[in-house]
């Protein structure tokens, strides 16, 4: 069975600030497009971005911008594609939902990364989180006959706490890109203790808590540096918080090769978010064989076995967060079980199986779609 689907997403992976829902979307729709089925995206316009392109076969039709995608997009699938006929559409709920199921004529399939609930509010201005938070509301209203396909445990828990019936939620964990995320001994691990925190620069993330705990880390662990890659809305902030703070220091975005080689040399990868859907960079920190420390939160909780690929600190409890990054980083035979544990953890999630599994879901809804 071949299908053609359509999918919305706010972002595509060619736009400045794509990240890990984006990447996560893409990896499964190129697959798709690999394995003979047509897939056509429909996300939000940016400076440069040219009106339609093709990225690894998936076309690519963008309009409007990060503030009205929602209603852009809707209007695009009525204007641009009203001919055309799909036999499944895709909708990735990141940030504000599109509410698909109010006006495609297809079956819905919604992938879930992560739902902000209450934390949007500790992210953005008050007004906007109000939006986000009345949006996400309504989805179990909305999407009731839907299929939902999360890409945790931690992410189901959620949208079966919001009402969602457990029956309708599949999990579909991610995966790893292991031809570029691997271990490789001509890299060594940096001379100094190093924390390295890896994404976008947001305050929900947390990267806050870790500058401040690293003047206590370093009282135990001398010379001990945070290094913070990526950039974000919240990175002025946060350097201007981070003057006079003996270790810190800000790299900005990096180009992949360098990323990795960070990921490698880094003694740590952490993340002290307030809330995730997985914590792609954790694994691959992982996969890279780098032992991670992190918040025990939804969806950090998922992308860290605690005591076996890191240790995991409870969320807002600052002395907890800088023992768990002394121990690591002061107790070598600790840290060297803990990357053992990490790689082998970090192999055992593919794109080939997310991908494999995700389509298994999308062509079950279809195929019920069309008997309908």
């Amino acid at each position: 069975m071949r299908v053609r689907v359509l999918a919305f997403n706010w972002r595509d992976p060619e736009h400045p600030e794509a990240g890990g829902a984006e990447l996560h979307l893409h990896e499964i729709l190129r697959r798709f497009v690999r394995d003979g089925h047509e897939v056509t995206q429909l996300a939000s316009g940016f400076a440069g971005g040219a009106p339609e392109t093709a990225i690894d076969g998936v076309q690519v039709v963008r309009r409007g911008r990060w503030f009205d995608a929602n209603w852009a997009l809707r209007r695009a699938y009525a204007r641009d594609l009203g001919q055309r006929s799909f036999d499944l559409v895709i909708e990735d709920i990141n940030k504000v939902p599109f509410f698909t199921p109010t006006f495609v004529r297809e079956p819905v399939l919604a992938v879930v990364p992560h739902l902000f609930g209450t934390a949007v509010f500790s992210e953005a201005p008050w007004a906007l989180a109000a939006y986000v938070y009345a949006h996400e509301r309504w989805i179990p209203r909305v999407y009731r006959r839907v299929d939902f396909l999360a890409i945790s445990d931690s992410t189901r828990d959620d949208l079966v706490a919001r009402g969602i019936p457990a029956a309708q939620v599949t999990v579909v964990p991610v995966g790893v890109d292991h031809a570029t995320f691997h271990p490789d001994p001509r890299v060594a691990k940096h001379p100094k203790p190093l924390i390295l925190h890896l994404g976008r620069i947001r305050k929900y993330k947390g990267i806050q808590d870790l500058i401040a705990a690293l003047p206590a880390v370093r009282a135990r662990v001398p010379d001990t540096e945070l290094w913070v890659v990526g950039s974000g809305p919240y990175q002025s902030p946060l350097e201007r918080g981070a003057r006079g703070v003996a270790g810190v220091r800000f790299l900005g975005r990096r180009p992949l090769s360098e990323v990795v080689d960070l990921l490698r040399a880094a003694w740590v990868v952490a993340s002290a978010s307030v809330k995730e859907g997985w914590g792609l960079t954790i694994l691959e920190g992982n996969a890279c064989g780098t032992a991670a420390v992190a918040t025990r939160v939804p969806g950090l909780v998922d992308a860290v076995l605690d005591g076996e690929t890191g240790l995991l600190a409870p969320h807002g409890d600052p002395p907890a967060m800088v023992e768990a990054l002394v121990r690591v980083l002061s107790d070598s035979e600790l840290r060297a079980r803990l990357e053992r544990g990490a790689i082998a953890y970090a192999r055992t999630f593919t794109w080939d199986r997310t991908a494999a599994e995700a389509l298994a879901l999308s062509l079950e809804v279809a195929a019920r779609g069309r008997r309908r």
